[in-house]
Order: structure tokens, then sequence, then C-alpha cells
């Protein structure tokens, strides 16, 4: 290598520690400010640099950015001693001259006779060439451009009265949109006080039915205590007399007798005297004659009274029975007369009460279709409004554009604080790339130095690191992988010097401005934090992949500024932060669909940050399961559909309300809609394939079905447990991190790009509220699942039927102190209090769980709204639903009159309970009501559907956050 003559004095006289010691007190400007393409032709004409040495700075897939890639040329510069550092700074002297007195403190003089003999003078003066003339073409380019900007500003001055008098108006609509939302938020408000106000006013109204129900029942049974007392009182009279009639009887048969003996003895004395007196025989053989005719009549008599005496006997002994038959009948008739009397009144009483509640349910349903139709024309109007709002903002930001294009060419001495208080695009990208061979000016070092307070006031206090939270986020919700890097302590102190001295004069030296922070990557996660200008970024890049894959890199366009970042198909895509839209963009790529991340990274278009790592694995997997037609993307979820889907046209599925499908594709091929599987409820294999609507067009099918139906209001409502059921009522607050809310925002996305617009395309995240998908998950329990029914007044029929068999046994409510409650309910292992045992009894997880690990099917009697916290517990029940109507109603007659339960009132809470089905977040199993006959018959339709449920897979919703 050449030896060094022809140096300034200055440098001359230092020796290679002392120019190396210089270099690197500056390192961190140098490798902000410095291309590397620029100067390694000099280093390499200067042969203080190979050119393999060449390639790899400037290609190498290690250095994913322009500060990573010139830190490595200083580090082999190190390697060759004092003629790399000469080489480094004759190379500063002319490319960045700037550069060049920050570092030496002299003043760059660009003369041949000064450069050293590194390199030969002919080679030196076609390398200067070349770059004089490629920076004279600059230069002309840039002329051309002012004169055309500066004709471009006179134009859009006399449009900026115009556009100020649209932006005004445009403010007004947005005062005129909020006060609406105001008015419809109060409003909602009210609806929902009135609600409660009705909810207390019928549970106040249920507890003087079922005191004046209890009065009445007490009356009753005085009146029956009362009529008791009456008829033993006219018993004993009526015995008495009995008694006295008998006995006066007696007497009078007794004195018969005494008659009947006397006329005897006459009839003696007169046989007698006739035997005393002297007959013929003739009249001796007539008065034989009569005697004997008088014997047997006597004979007669006697014989004729015995019978009497026998049947006035029987007649005493069958005057009795009939006289205590006569009692009883007498008894029964008066009783069943009083309950006649009182079961009239009552009934008379509960019609009324069922012609005022079905007066009631009429008002309540007439009330319900008004305001759902209310709702869906709000909805509509909504929608229109909002689509209307997004026009409006779309023209405002246009405005706001062309706008700051206006403020971005001051005149006069304004022009360096006008730059500061400028927030533009145009500044921001500016601030991170710069397509002029000229190194940055002062005015935009003070440009920096603004938008790095302004955006962080506090960020330079901070001694080493800076983290990166999603905006809103708690500290749990922050990504802990993805860190910002910034400038060590002694730089930091004078930064924050040069801040200080900046806000109190504007007149600033060169060396005295700070520098900004840079991203940076962390080292244990591999996660690289990449800074660029994304103008358009899907039109520099395509991605492929999904929730289940992850989000990759497959096309990068060759001189995009994402080819010279040095992305690469394979590389995964973490994280986007874009800020210059409203509100800014900053969001996750893990665990989203291919759907919700194209439209996330169609928003960006200007400088931004994309986290990225290197998973060449996981993207060949990728690409073979593709090519071998496997999936045809990355994403794999669970959905209950919310609505009945119909087939339309050749490739669609059809789809019930409840039915599970496994989405395996969000944008199949390129259309707004769903690749979806119908799945195997036992062996969660995939079956019929087909197309369904993605979340926004599910959506306005769910809209216009709900509309149709509420409309159809006079159609007469057909009994429960008919035909299948067409909408599932889902409402959420606003969509959730999960693959179902990308759909959403796709939906707008389409939406904008029909209205001409592409800036609203995620400003309704958080304004639609019903859901026709619903994300689950499966689960397979290993022991016997609990058993819980709805109504649950069938479900305390049947449970003790079903404890007389094998494998099933009621869940007992244990009871608890309160310091045990106060523990229990602190872990969560209280369920619902036991209604039939009163206070201090509930029914906890380790009453089911004991039951459940001696392979015990527990019969649960809670309500629908313990799922949720059975589901927290693990512990998911099978949810048998028995549809019933008043036909079913009366073959469970006896079964409800030991419950003391009317059939009315077991009907009212049957339709109750359905209505909270739609809430459980959890499929359930429905038994028809034209499937059984009988108790019987039911029994054994519930053993089969709990057998069919135990062997099914288990699908659960979210829990709501």
């Amino acid at each position: 290598m050449a030896q060094l003559c022809r140096m300034d004095s200055a440098l001359s006289t230092l020796d290679e520690e002392t120019l190396w010691d210089t270099l690197e007190s500056h390192r961190c400007k140098i490798v902000q400010s410095i291309c590397p393409s620029r100067l390694t032709p000099y280093l390499r004409q200067a042969k203080v640099l190979g050119q393999l040495d060449e390639e790899e700075v400037l290609h190498s897939a290690r250095f994913t950015n322009s500060a990573m890639r010139v830190g490595h040329l200083l580090d082999l510069l190190k390697a060759r001693g004092k003629n790399g550092a000469v080489a480094f700074l004759e190379s500063l002297k002319f490319h960045n001259p700037d550069v060049y007195t920050l570092v030496t403190g002299l003043q760059p003089d660009i003369d041949f006779s000064n450069f050293s003999g590194l390199m030969e003078t002919s080679k030196l003066t076609e390398c200067l060439a070349g770059a004089i003339s490629s920076l004279q073409e600059e230069l002309a380019q840039e002329k051309a451009q002012k004169e055309v900007l500066l004709r471009r500003c006179q134009q859009l001055k006399e449009r900026l009265g115009s556009a100020e008098a649209r932006a005004e108006g445009l403010r007004q609509l947005e005062v005129d949109h909020s006060r609406m939302k105001h008015e419809v938020s109060v409003h909602f408000h009210e609806v929902l006080k009135l609600k409660d106000e009705m909810l207390s006013l019928s549970m106040h109204y249920g507890n003087a039915l079922r005191e004046k129900e209890l009065a009445a029942t007490r009356c009753h049974s005085l009146q029956e205590e009362l009529y008791l007392v009456k008829q033993e009182l006219q018993r004993a009279s009526l015995v008495s007399s009995c008694e006295r009639e008998s006995r006066e009887r007696s007497l009078r048969m007794a004195s018969d007798l005494e008659c009947e003996g006397e006329e005897l003895n006459r009839l003696k004395e007169e046989n007698e005297k006739l035997r005393s007196m002297t007959f013929s025989l003739v009249e001796k053989d007539i008065l034989e004659q009569s005697l004997d005719e008088a014997r047997e009549s006597k004979q007669e008599l006697v014989d004729r009274i015995h019978s009497l005496r026998e049947r006035a006997v029987a007649a005493e002994r069958q005057q009795k029975q009939y006289w205590e038959e006569k009692e009883q009948t007498l008894l029964q008739f008066r009783k069943t007369q009083v309950d006649c009397e009182l079961y009239r009144e009552k009934i008379t009483t509960l019609q009324g009460q069922v012609a005022e509640l079905q007066k009631e349910r009429d008002q309540a349903y007439t009330a319900r279709d008004r305001a759902q139709m209310e709702i869906s024309q709000r909805l509509v109007e909504k929608d229109a409004l909002r689509r209307r709002v997004f026009e409006l903002t779309e023209q405002v930001c246009e405005l706001r554009t062309q706008l700051r294009r206006l403020q971005a060419e001051p005149s006069g001495g304004s022009r360096l604080w006008w730059d500061l208080t400028s927030t533009s695009c145009r500044e921001q990208m500016d601030s991170f790339r710069s397509s002029s061979p000229m190194p940055p000016s002062q005015q935009s070092l003070y440009k920096r130095v603004a938008e790095d307070f302004l955006e962080d006031p506090e960020s330079l206090s901070f001694p080493e690191v800076l983290e990166v939270r999603l905006p809103g986020a708690t500290g749990d919700d922050t990504d802990t992988d993805l860190e910002y890097e910034i400038l060590d302590g002694a730089d930091l102190s004078q930064s924050e010097d040069s801040l200080q001295e900046f806000s109190r004069s504007p007149n600033v030296s060169e060396s005295s401005a700070p520098v900004r922070r840079r991203p940076a990557r962390k080292i244990l996660s591999q996660v690289t934090v990449l800074a660029f200008q994304g103008d358009a970024l899907l039109e520099q890049i395509g991605v492929i992949g999904g929730n289940l894959t992850g989000i990759f890199i497959h096309r990068v366009t060759p001189g995009s500024a994402a080819d010279e970042m040095a992305l690469r198909p394979g590389t995964q895509i973490m994280m986007v932060d874009y800020k210059p839209t409203q509100p800014s963009l900053r969001a996750t790529l893990e665990n989203t669909t291919l759907e919700q991340a194209v439209c996330l990274l169609r928003r960006v278009n200007g400088s931004c940050y994309l986290s990225v790592k290197v998973n060449t694995e996981g993207y060949k997997n990728l690409i073979q399961d593709l090519d071998a037609k496997v999936v045809t993307s990355g994403d794999s979820f669970y959905i209950r559909v919310n609505l009945a889907i119909q087939r339309k046209g050749v490739g669609e599925l059809h789809a019930h309300c409840n039915d599970i499908l496994h989405v395996t594709d969000t944008m199949f091929q390129g259309r707004s809609c769903w690749h979806a599987h119908h799945v195997n409820p036992y062996t969660l294999k995939d079956m019929e394939p087909g197309t369904i609507p993605n979340y926004s067009k599910a959506q306005q099918q769910l809209l216009a079905l709900i509309q149709d139906m509420t409309q159809q209001c006079t159609v007469p409502r057909k009994p429960s447990g008919g035909p299948q059921k067409l909408v599932r009522i889902v409402s959420v607050d606003k969509a959730s991190r999960s693959p179902l809310s990308s759909s959403l925002d796709q939906g707008q996305l389409a939406s904008g790009r029909e209205e001409g617009g592409s800036s609203a395309c995620f400003w309704a995240e958080s304004f639609f509220t019903l859901a026709p998908y619903t994300l689950v998950h499966p689960h397979r329990p290993a022991r016997p699942r609990p058993v819980l029914f709805v109504p649950r007044a069938v479900g305390k029929i049947l449970n003790k039927k079903l404890c007389l068999l094998q494998g099933f046994k009621q869940c007992p409510a244990e009871y608890l102190s309160q310091e045990e409650y106060i523990t229990w309910n602190q872990r969560g292992d209280i369920i619902q209090e036991g209604e039939s045992m009163g206070d201090h009894h509930w029914v906890t997880r380790h009453a089911v769980e004991s039951l459940m690990n001696t392979s015990t099917h527990a019969l649960l009697d809670v309500r629908l709204d313990s799922v949720r916290a059975l589901h927290r517990m693990d512990i998911f029940p099978i949810i048998i639903h028995v549809s019933v109507n008043e036909k079913m109603a009366k073959k469970l007659r006896k079964g409800l009159q030991r419950l003391g339960t009317s059939e009315e009132q077991f009907l009212e809470a049957a339709r109750q309970e359905e209505g909270e089905l739609d809430r459980v977040p959890c499929l359930y199993s429905s038994l028809a009501s034209d499937s059984w006959s009988d108790p019987d018959s039911l029994l054994s339709c519930v053993r089969l559907a709990i057998a069919d449920e135990q062997k099914k897979v288990v699908w659960t919703e979210e829990s709501p956050c």
C-alpha cells in the first residue's frame, strides 16, 4: 500500500490511534448521516476496501438498515489502520463535508494536491468527474422541480379560500354528527333505565301475587276446619235423635206384644168355658175344627211375629247403615260444594290475571317488534350517516394534504419556524430518508429535534431503553419483545443540553443539534424493527399466511423501499406501526388472519415501522402445503354461525343457525368470502367444503333477516319446538382482537374503495353490535359431564327419576359459613346459591367435581347464567332443552302439581328460559315436543341425548371482556 503523502498539516501530525478515537467519538452521527454506497467506490479505488468487502457491506442480509452497514464499514476500515482512517476522511471531505467538519474541525478544501497518494490521479479524476456530473444532473432536476412546485403553489393558493370554506362546512358536519351520537347514547341509557324499572315492577308484582295466593290458601284451610266442626255437631245431633227414635220404637213393640198376650189368655178362658159346657157331637166337631183352625192361625201369627221381629232388626240395622252413608254423603257434598266455590273464585281470579298477562304480553311483543324495527331503521340510518361521514372525512384529508403542501414552501425568514411547527407526512418522511445527494440541512436537523420533542417530550430523559406500547394498552398488553434503542448516556446528556439551548434561541450552531433516536433490534427475541418509507406498502410487498402460520412476505417489488431495506420472501411480519393516520395505526400481526393483515397493511402509505423476523422454516412449510394444495392459506379457526345461510350458487355452503364451521381461508380466491368446512361433531374432522359470506356481508344478511322478521310481526307466532330457528341474537360492545373482527375492517375497506376513499376502512371497529359469527374453541372432556335441563321445572321432575338410575346423582348444595364463602368466592369456586336450601347453601365446584370423579353425571338445578362460571372452572355441562307447548304441559300435569306450579306458569317460565338460551356460550341439545308422549318416554329420550352429547366435542365461546 502506498505511503501517506500530501495530507493536511493538521491531520498529518495525528497517529493511527488518535484518528480512530476521533472517528469513534462521532460514530453515532457518522452512521446516521452517510450512505455507504457513495463511499465504497472511493474506498475501493484507494485500495483500503476489497470487492468482497464491498459486496458484504452493501448486500449482506445480516445488515437490515443503513446504520448497520456503515458500522460494519467502519469496522473493516479500522482493520486497515491509519490508511483506512485517512481514506475514510478523504471520502467524507468529498461526499459529506459537514460530517468531515464535525469530525476534524477543518473546512473541506477539495484540492487534488491535498489528497493522499492512496490512489492514482487518473482514477481519482475519473471518479470525481463522474460524481460531479451526477451532482450537476441532480441539481438541474431539483431546479426544475422547484419551478414546478412554485407554479403549483400559486395554483393551490388560489384554491385555498374555497378549501377553507369547505373545511368549515365539514367541521360543522362533524359537530352535528357528534351531537347526534350523544343523543343516541342518551336515549340508549334511558331505555336501559326503563327496562330496569319494568323488571323491578314485575318482581314486585310477582311477590304480591305470591302473597295473595298464600293468603287465599290460608283462608281456604280455615273454612275447611270450620265446616268440619259444623259437621261434627250435626252428626252428634243426628245420632242422639236416632237413639231416641229407636227407644220409642222398642217401647211400642213391647206394648203390642203385651196386647197379643191378653188376647191369648182371653181365648184360653173362652176355650175352658166351652169345654165346661156340654155340646153335641156336631157342635163338638165344629168346635174342634174351629180350635184346629185357631191353633193353625195362632201358629201362623207366631211365625209372622217372628219374621216381623227379624225384619225389624234387619231394618234397624240397615237404617243405621243408611244414616251413616247419608252423613258421609252430606259431608262430602258440602265439602265439595265449598271446594267448588273456592275453585270458582280462584279460577275467576286466575282468568283475570291471565287476561292481564296476555294483554301485557301482547303489549311487550308489540313494543319489542316496534323496538326491533326502530333499531334496524336506526342501524340503516347509522350506516348511511357513517358512509357520508367517511366521504366527508376523505375530503377533509385531501384538503388537509393540499393545505400541508401549501405550507411546505413558506417564504421569507419565517421558513425555519414554519417547518418546526408543521406536522405533515412530508416532514416525517424527510426525517427518515432523503432522496437528495446532499447531507441533511440545518433546518432538517431542527425539524427532527422539534418532531422528537413534540411526539415524546419525556423520551430524552430516559436512561437507556424506551419500550414500545400499543395505544391505550395496559402493562399486561405490552409487547415486551419489541423495544426501541436510543443514545447512550454521553450522547443523551449532549442531546438534552442541545435541546434546552435550542428552546432558548433559534440561532443554533451545527455542532449543538441533537441526533434522532434510531430503531434497533433486540437480539434475544430475534425481532428487527425497520424504519423506512412505506408508500403504498402492499404494492411494494405481497403477503401470505394467516392466524395459524403467521404473516409472511411472499413478494418484494424490485427497486422499492422494501427491497432497499433487504426485505425478502420468508420474512415474518410481527407488528406494524404507522402514525400519520388519525387514529394512529399500531397493531400486532401475530394471530391475525390474512384478511385482517392485508387490510392493516393497505392503510400504510408513508413512513412506518415494521417489526419482522426471519422464519424460513415456517415459510417453507407453508409454501409446501400451498403447492401440494393441502391448504389455500394459513388461516384456521372455528366459528359458530348465528344465522341461517342459504346456498345461492355453486360452491357455496349451506349452514343452519348454531352450526360449527372450520374456516380455512379468509381471502378465498381473492374474493370477499371465506372458505369453510362443516365439522364432524364426534371426530372434529372436516366434511363438506364451501364458501360463506365474510363478516361484513354476513352482518348485512343478519340485519336484513331481522328486518324481514320484524315486518312479518302480524303472522301468528309458532309454538315452541317448531322448525329450525333462523337467527341467534348475539350483541357485542365492539369488535375484539380475533380472526372474526378482520372481516369488519375488510368490509369497511371495500365500501371505502367503492366510494373512492380508503381512509375510513378502520373507523367502524366500535359501532357494530350484532355478530353473525362467534369464535369457538373445541374441548374433549374425559370425565362425565354434569347435566342441566331447560326449563328448570322439567329438570326437577326428571332429576328425581334419573337419581334412581345408575350413573346419575343430584348435585347437593353445601353449607358454607361466612368466612368459607368469602374464601371460596375469591378462588372462584362458587357456582350458584342453593335456592331450595335457603341461605348459606351453595352449589360449589367441589361438589360437582367430586361426582365427576366417581364417573357420575351430576344433575344440576342452576340458572343458565351459571354456565359461564362452570366454563371458567373447565367444567362443561350438557344442556338439554325440552321443547314444550300446551299439549305437552298437560302430559306433565301430575309432576307440575307436585311442584305446586300451574300449566300457565310453567309455559311462561319455559318461554323466558328459551329466550336465555341464545346467551349461553356453548351448544345445547334440543328435544322436540313430538318426540315423546309421556314422562317415561321423555326419560328415555333424555338418557339417549345425554349419552350422545357425552361423545361429542364441546364447543365454547370466548368470555366477553
